[in-house]
């Protein structure tokens, strides 16, 4: 057999399209599936994950709104061909390529949604080149804007009822550009007032607010702190925000604060919002200097001047100032805990093949068995519900087949997916249920209203405080939700899994 010439590939590392953040795999099963006549073949994969980052209670579903302009604009450019026919794909495969668009379904969970492991987040039902090719953005866009957004719900507290002022200082720390601008617009979702990233405020808009004033460079750049300190509030009279911990907080900071609000105070006698606005530390003992600050300015007569933190915060350093110690400072700058969730920075979401379409429009299931039984899938074209207790709160979701409907008032018996339940089979009288797979894109086409930003932050912010049970929300052993799955379901999968891996689940 005679080797088949193809064009050279000339790399080219400021070269960007979507649709080639793909591991190479699905290239070649896609490929291959092409060649052997499968390219009409519809079929129906889940997005879903096994475990709540950190082990808590719950999750927030994020990324929904990328991942729709991603598949809207979906292509392959000709460079994307030469490189993969010099990989090795075939003539016929990078030809349908060329014109090929995403035409397919996309089944979601509003994005902000408040959701739980086993139940799908996304259900996409495409052709096969359009179902295999999508699965890395896919994962990346919703772990990594759902990690982020859950996070920042904990961090700005809205888990506990007792929301802080947060701003997102992470760019610097985050792992990649595209992680500081997505993790931006995430961690605003999930509470956060501001961001130091300017590029996210351009790309998203004032809700995802820049914000910041001095590093500690500016004021050494000065003779003096306090000459540093006066420069700055000679351009920004009105936003004076200062950085104490440059030289010393209490002997230096301090006393310049004071002595230049006084200096304000003179020049500006009736006009009080040219003052001191806050101050920030970034070292030492925080809440100490919380304690020590709040108590000069107050015996100063300088109540309204605002106290910030930083310094390699999270939420249970925050909760310790807070609840031991006292010190509940006015505002926060968090980065590197936040934009990277450094105590837990995998969200673990997985791309499951779950049925295939036939030809007279049934769904055959498909199912991965596993010598794992947790790592056993739920097959079958899938629909999730949420039903609410008599206080509108979440009791549980239920995961059906998609021909089946779960409605308020009538009895239903549901098989309880945890292992370790008292009652693995029981049956319920929904008081309210919610569809929680929602459909927003049908044949390549977005056919949902795309919220706001704002809209997103209140919905995830109103579940919180009024959806969810407050067992789930505690931050130490929370209670898990309850899953569970319909009769239909739960006989499918156990089937399934004896036929396939020779024994019961």
């Amino acid at each position: 057999m005679s080797n088949i010439e193809v064009a050279p590939y000339i790399p080219d590392e400021d070269y960007e399209n979507p649709a080639m953040v793909t591991d190479f795999y699905e290239f070649t099963m896609a490929n291959a599936l092409f060649l052997h006549g499968f390219k009409d073949t519809v079929m129906v994969f889940d997005m879903f994950f096994r475990k709540n980052p950190d082990d808590k209670g719950y999750a927030i579903s994020c990324g929904q709104r990328k991942l729709l302009r991603f598949l809207e604009n979906y292509h392959f450019n000709e460079q994307d061909i030469v490189w993969l026919r010099a990989k090795g794909m075939s003539q016929e495969f990078c030809d349908y390529l060329r014109t090929y668009r995403w035409k397919g379904d996309v089944y979601m969970l509003k994005e902000g949604t408040v959701c739980y492991p086993q139940v799908p987040m996304v259900r996409i039902e495409c052709d096969m080149v359009g179902a295999i090719l999508i699965e890395t953005y896919l994962l990346q866009t919703m772990n990594f804007h759902s990690l982020i957004a859950t996070k920042a719900t904990r961090i700005t507290g809205l888990n506990i009822h007792s929301p802080r002022n947060v701003m997102e200082f992470g760019t610097r720390r985050a792992q990649g550009m595209s992680a500081g601008n997505d993790g931006a617009y995430a961690a605003v979702l999930g509470g956060c007032i501001g961001t130091a990233n300017c590029l996210a405020e351009m790309k998203y808009g004032e809700d995802v607010k820049a914000v910041g004033t001095i590093a500690h460079s500016f004021i050494e750049f000065f003779p003096s702190e306090y000459e540093a300190f006066k420069a700055y509030a000679d351009i920004y009279p009105e936003s004076v925000s200062l950085l104490l911990d440059t030289y010393s907080i209490f002997e230096s900071g301090l006393p310049n604060l004071i002595k230049l609000d006084d200096e304000l105070i003179k020049k500006y006698p009736n006009d009080p919002n040219r003052r001191v606005k806050s101050a920030r530390i970034d070292s030492g003992d925080l809440a100490r200097g919380y304690k020590r600050l709040r108590k000069a300015l107050d015996a100063a007569g300088k109540p309204y001047i605002k106290l910030v933190a930083s310094n390699s915060l999270d939420e249970k350093k925050m909760a310790n100032m807070e609840m031991y110690e006292g010190a509940k400072f006015d505002s926060y700058g968090v980065g590197e805990k936040l934009i990277t969730s450094a105590t837990d920075p995998v969200f673990g979401g997985v791309y499951k093949l779950v049925a295939v379409k036939e030809a007279d429009g049934t769904y055959t299931p498909k199912m991965k068995c596993s010598d794992t039984v947790s790592k056993a899938i739920i097959p079958g074209k899938l629909m999730a519900w949420r039903v609410f207790d008599e206080e509108g709160k979440g009791q549980c979701d239920i995961i059906s087949m998609d021909d089946e409907v779960i409605e308020a008032g009538k009895p239903i018996q549901v098989y309880n997916l945890d292992p370790d339940a008292f009652e693995q089979i029981r049956t319920i009288v929904p008081i309210e249920v919610e569809q929680l797979l929602v459909p927003q894109m049908i044949n390549g086409k977005i056919v949902i209203d795309l919220p706001t930003i704002k809209e997103k932050k209140d919905y995830i912010a109103h579940q919180l405080k009024y959806k969810v049970w407050e067992s789930e929300l505690r931050p130490e052993f929370p209670h898990k939700h309850y899953v569970d799955l319909t009769m239909k379901v739960a006989k499918c999968r156990e089937e399934m899994y004896e036929k396939l891996h020779g024994g019961r689940i």
